[in-house]
């Protein structure tokens, strides 16, 4: 599956970094939009099967066709750039600001929500018909996700906040590492299969992942679903936005460029 070493593949990470800090505004967010919507979509794809099958694990195998192909495609998730921006300023690539950083990241967030939030009113309209009818199983299914996700860690106070950041983090381990699973093979068939693993992981265990997230709450509320958007903003996607940066620079980014980019000096032989 022509495998690339880490050196080589952790190269990648940061030339991929730098180029997504220097796109343009337009292409950033066409990329971003697109892969919000791919995701919105693999995830409504997921929850359908869950319910028609009603094994998780069912969903869970099959969401991460969503991810590779948005990742084939060359789109952007604000879970990957988290990871990939950070290493170019770290590694001083001409021209790469702090600043530019997070432009790239406002970019990818508004382009995120906007593909997913699309997405997320396609379902709400095919699920109600057009509003005329109450949701159908699959809708009742994400309809109750905000609400489970937002009250719920709300019900615990500072013990529940915790819990989301951390789920957050363990989340985009997992994504950031599928990010780099495009990047480790130079074949379809490599790349997907590097892919797939991680996402798959990180969609059974039920970890929070900002932008699917950005589908299913906002499904909730056009659904009729008991929250608000405040608990929505504070009781899930800012905790877990901050978590999945936490996560996916701590444990991939910054792991991997230290010990194939920054490779410490062998210790001397007695």
């Amino acid at each position: 599956m022509a495998y690339l070493v880490p050196s080589e593949f952790v190269a990648k990470m940061v030339d991929a970094g730098e180029s997504k800090i220097h796109m343009s505004t337009r292409d950033t967010l066409i990329r971003s939009y697109m892969a919000g919507a791919i995701l919105a979509l693999a995830a409504w794809f997921a929850i359908t099967i869950n319910v028609q099958t009603g094994q998780p694990l069912a969903g869970a195998v099959l969401f991460p066709v969503g991810f590779c192909i948005l990742y084939l495609l060359g789109f952007d998730l604000l879970t990957g750039v988290f990871v990939l921006a950070p290493l170019a300023l770290i590694d001083k690539r001409p021209g790469v600001t702090a600043a530019g950083v997070l432009r790239n990241w406002g970019l990818v967030f508004t382009g995120n929500f906007a593909g997913a939030f699309t997405v997320a009113a396609m379902m709400a309209i095919v699920t109600t018909f057009g509003f005329s009818t109450e949701p159908n199983a699959v809708g009742k299914a994400i309809g109750v996700i905000g609400e489970s996700r937002t009250l719920g860690y709300a019900h615990y106070g500072a013990a529940g906040m915790l819990t989301l950041f951390v789920r957050g983090m363990l989340c985009n381990w997992m994504v950031s590492t599928g990010v780099v699973g495009a990047m480790i093979s130079t074949t379809v068939g490599g790349k997907v299969l590097a892919m797939w693993m991680p996402i798959m992981l990180f969609f059974y265990m039920t970890f929070e992942h900002s932008i699917v997230n950005m589908f299913l709450f906002p499904s909730g509320l056009l659904l009729g679903g008991h929250f608000t958007i405040m608990d929505y903003l504070i009781w899930n996607e800012i905790p877990t936005v901050l978590g999945n940066l936490v996560g996916g620079l701590s444990f991939t980014g910054l792991t991997l460029y230290a010990t194939h980019v920054k490779t410490a000096r062998k210790r001397a032989i007695a």
